[in-house]
């Protein structure tokens, strides 16, 4: 067998889940979405584990979907539509602290979990995407509604439309970050401020917990269902085509011999 895509490690309530792809920057494939949702949904129902720290191993937090898995996905009996709909089901129900320590790239859904994380810290080297539309698909992980909640709507819009990417310092000013630190500093900041949490009732950490999600409840579902419509037309595109071709070519997109 081989190494396995998400660990778990823990220790006086905080439970550390490193996603474990380093050579692909942990960019998840099927099995990956799976383990991460089940480390998700198992920390919800352990009564052990009060506070969740996620980080990525090898330097880089996640480089999102893993585009050279697409196809050869098995038929799935869960009800769930893929690994994704699942993962997405799991942190949309996750109802303890969600802290992220997060270095290196974070494109895609390496970018949009920590919209729904409760504390955000990144290393120095952290590089942060939205790539979608150089993907020619929409925004996911009910990105549409979050990020506008994290950071308002015009900046929303400002890095949705140009795709750039989001240096540290520009992460903790627009508020997608609580704190940078060094990286080297980045993960041990990070259980520090789990265990500080972790010693209060969870109780009382899940109840508070709920009352924060609640507000964005309506929001999150609808962003889920009109980002599901949107790339359900946009996948398998022209545009689209041509930006997984160009990415898997290692060439720019020219998405302007599309427009004739």
């Amino acid at each position: 067998m081989g190494e396995e895509s998400v660990l778990r490690r823990l220790e006086d309530g905080v439970l550390l889940v490193t996603l474990n792809r380093p050579k692909k920057k942990n960019a998840f494939d099927e099995p990956q979405w799976d383990a991460f949702a089940d480390a998700l949904n198992g920390a919800r129902e352990d009564l052990d584990v009060s506070v969740v720290v996620v980080n990525g191993a090898g330097g880089d937090f996640s480089a999102g979907v893993d585009l050279g898995s697409f196809g050869g996905v098995p038929q799935r009996t869960d009800g769930f539509a893929s690994g994704y709909h699942k993962t997405m089901d799991a942190l949309v129900r996750f109802d303890k602290p969600l802290i992220a320590a997060a270095t290196g790239v974070g494109i895609g859904f390496g970018a949009t979990f920590l919209f729904h994380c409760d504390v955000v810290y990144v290393g120095e080297s952290v590089r942060l995407r939205l790539p979608f539309v150089r993907l020619g698909v929409v925004p996911e992980g009910a990105s549409s509604y979050m990020l506008q909640a994290v950071v308002g709507a015009r900046r929303a819009a400002e890095l949705m439309y140009t795709a750039e990417w989001i240096d540290a310092a520009r992460a903790v000013e627009t508020g997608i970050a609580t704190r940078a630190f060094p990286d080297a500093q980045l993960l041990e900041a990070a259980l520090a401020k789990a265990r500080e949490i972790a010693q209060h009732p969870v109780s009382s950490l899940r109840a508070t917990k709920r009352t924060l999600q609640l507000v964005h409840a309506d929001g999150i579902r609808r962003a889920i269902e009109a980002e599901d419509a949107g790339m359900k037309a946009q996948v398998g595109s022209p545009e689209n085509v041509e930006a997984i071709t160009a990415f898997l070519e290692k060439r720019p997109p020219d998405f302007r011999k599309l427009r004739s």
